[in-house]
């Protein structure tokens, strides 16, 4: 495993990522410590002693758990550690802030082993230690083949401009590959631009929803609202000098792939109508799945007489002030927006479809403390481990629970004994907060915990949902009429404006975008219902064309989009500079290759949580049952597929005479 060592850990650039010098007072240091998570500030000791035996003379953590960031300490358990990390963490600093401890393989073993209580094997070290920066094989991907000249003359032109988009061109620039971002929106943000309704945030610890080469110490909350998301992505892309390559307000309309020259030739509509063709080399599709909006086929919708939107397109000009609001759908934006505007209507009826299981969260609408903030800032390799407190316990520790037991039958309401653990404890924590059986009848899922998308939850739903001015309706809705809404029972209810919380289609990401590949065959119509990609990556049919957030990659229970984007950037890269090293013109996988990861895909999804039958209903599904979105296997391991292509994978225009290894990227059983 090759390492850092702690004069490399002080390069500028570096050190922003683990931790800038400081002098501070002593009054300043106090507080930090004092609000910092304690597992982070034992391993922060070790980067700033280079001293191990310290993890021997102090409490450890108990557990990482899942939305808690201290480990399951005691508080005198914690007030120890805390006071042995202010008088190191002022050595420290009186020592100049000498460049931090950078440790081995082996060393490092020994630190997971004790910020995880032994839940961190030794398959996971190499995948833990890039994602901490303690090994360099992260930083900037593979070592490139292809000359400058060869990326120099690799037009590429990107669809989309939100996380995934802007990554694309920070990792293009970096290469020294010309690229065109072309973004329907007016800046950047993708859904986090479109998304602005009252309450939207992330449910993804902010340390995760970061990329992993641009921390930041400026979120104000755990879990980052939008205007804090938006504000991050705009600020790196103004760092990275991104905003110059893109064309705001314009839409790409197809794409179509011409044999005769390797080229795609790219139709783009620009905000008044006019239309022209843009040429590239490769195609990067980022539109991701949370780009087509969904409003039900309800009778009589259009009939609504006063205003009406959806939570991806929000109206800031709708006026809730003393209005009757129906809310339809309580699934993940119904769930935020709901509390946002309770006490601002004058009444709220929320007609939920199937309730959502809410993990216990306390800290989803919590600030951030200032003082925490300075140890993320400061604090050496503090912050590299916060963030993985945030997603160890929430994503490949969690394969377990998601996994269904064949022996275990509990009448679809758990598929194991560790899912049906999550399930008591979900279940507890909404008695915490209500004691109505009827509302927790209403709020409670009849199918097991994780077979679909989690909600995070500090009580404030729960607590909503027992105002006079809010009601909880589970009877399906027969139709809207231009006053409000019956439900099947024939009740109306009147409605001055109505929110449609009703999410997207994820199963047709692409929306109306026309992209045609060998032979003119149509992306849409070779998808359907079932969209696939190796790795969700490239497509057989369609050369030199690379998804991000593509089919089979939405890791939905606590992975972050954004770690996964950069997997697949590192990979799409990869994939070109393959191409320029071998001289051929473009490259697709294997059609044996692509279809058997999907086929792999399809038959481990089976014998998860959300392949349940008690789950009936899931926008994963699709209408045959499949699960084409769903990412099934762990995160440690797309790392490890995605770190370079394998050219046995591919198929190329020209003959690739190098020698290369037949063996496919990935072993998976």
């Amino acid at each position: 495993m090759p390492h850092l060592t702690g004069a490399e850990v002080r390069d500028p650039e570096l050190a922003r990522l683990t931790g800038l010098p400081f002098d501070d007072d002593d009054e300043i240091l106090k507080a930090a410590i004092d609000e910092a998570s304690v597992p982070a500030l034992l391993m922060s000791m070790v980067h700033m002693t280079g001293d191990l035996s310290i993890l021997d003379e102090l409490p450890r953590p108990f557990m990482l758990i899942a939305m808690d960031l201290q480990g399951g300490m005691s508080e005198p358990d914690k007030d120890a550690v805390r006071a042995r990390a202010f008088e190191v963490a002022r050595d420290y600093r009186d020592r100049g802030c000498p460049p931090p401890f950078v440790p081995d393989e082996h060393q490092l073993r020994v630190m997971l082993d004790v910020i995880s209580a032994g839940q961190v094997g030794s398959e996971f070290v190499d995948y833990v230690a890039a994602d901490l920066r303690i090994t360099d094989v992260d930083q900037n991907g593979p070592a490139l083949a292809s000359s400058a000249p060869q990326r120099a003359g690799f037009p590429v032109v990107v669809i989309g401009c939100g996380e995934a988009g802007l990554l694309a061109g920070i990792k293009l620039k970096q290469a020294g590959i010309p690229f065109t971002i072309v973004e329907k929106q007016p800046g950047v943000g993708g859904t986090w631009l479109a998304n602005r309704y009252p309450g939207c945030r992330v449910d993804i610890a902010s340390q995760y929803y970061t990329y992993s080469f641009e921390p930041t110490d400026h979120w104000e909350h755990h879990y980052a609202t939008q205007p804090e998301i938006l504000r991050y992505l705009r600020d790196v892309m103004d760092r990275h000098g991104i905003a110059e390559h893109v064309r705001f307000d314009t839409e790409v309309t197809g794409a179509a792939w011409d044999d005769a020259t390797s080229t795609w030739r790219v139709r783009v509509r620009g905000a008044h109508g006019g239309v022209e063709e843009l040429t590239a080399r490769a195609l990067i599709c980022a539109v991701g799945q949370f780009s087509t909006a969904v409003i039900p086929d309800i009778n009589g919708a259009k009939d609504f007489a006063g205003p009406a939107c959806h939570t991806a397109a929000w109206d800031d000009s709708i006026d809730l002030d003393g209005k009757r609001v129906a809310v339809i759908g309580a699934g993940a934006s119904g769930f935020q927006l709901v509390p946002a505007i309770a006490g601002t209507a004058a009444h709220i009826d929320v007609y939920q479809r199937t309730p959502q299981w809410m993990a216990p969260n306390v800290h989803y609408h919590e600030p951030v403390s200032p003082g925490a903030r300075w140890a993320t800032r400061h604090l050496p390799y503090y912050g590299r481990w916060l963030r993985f407190v945030s997603w160890w316990p929430i994503a490949d520790a969690l394969d377990e629970q998601i996994t269904i037991d064949p022996d275990w039958d509990t009448g679809g309401l758990s598929v194991s004994a560790g899912n049906q653990a999550i399930r008591d404890m979900f279940i507890a924590w909404m008695r915490a907060f209500a004691d109505d059986e009827e509302l927790l009848a209403k709020v409670t899922p009849g199918y097991p915990p994780m077979g679909k998308r989690t909600l995070q939850d500090d009580g404030t739903w729960l607590t909503t949902l027992q105002r006079d001015d809010v009601d909880l309706i589970t009877d399906g809705i027969a139709e809207i009429t231009a006053g409000g809404v019956t439900d099947t029972r024939g009740v109306h209810r009147r409605a001055d404006v109505l929110l449609w919380a009703t999410g997207f289609d994820v199963n047709h990401q692409l929306g109306p975008i026309d992209i045609r590949g060998r032979g003119g065959v149509g992306l849409n119509e070779a998808w359907g219902d079932a969209a696939y990609a190796y790795l969700g990556v490239t497509v057989t049919g369609f050369p030199n064309l690379f998804c991000m957030f593509g089919p089979g990659t939405n890791a939905v229970n606590g992975a972050s989009i954004i770690y996964n984007s950069e997997c697949q950037m590192r990979y799409i890269l990869g994939c070109i500079d393959m191409i320029l090293a071998s001289g051929a013109a473009s490259a697709e996988p294997l059609a044996e290759v692509c279809s058997d990861y999907d086929r792999r895909s399809q038959e481990r999804l089976q014998t998860m949580v959300y392949a349940h039958p008690a789950v009936s209903s899931s926008y994963y599904k699709n209408a045959a049952g499949e699960l084409p979105t769903l990412f099934a296997w762990r995160i440690a391991d797309y790392w490890k597929w995605t770190h370079r292509p394998n050219p046995g994978d591919y198929s190329f225009t020209k003959p690739f005479d190098k020698p290369f290894d037949k063996q496919r990227t990935q072993e998976v059983s």
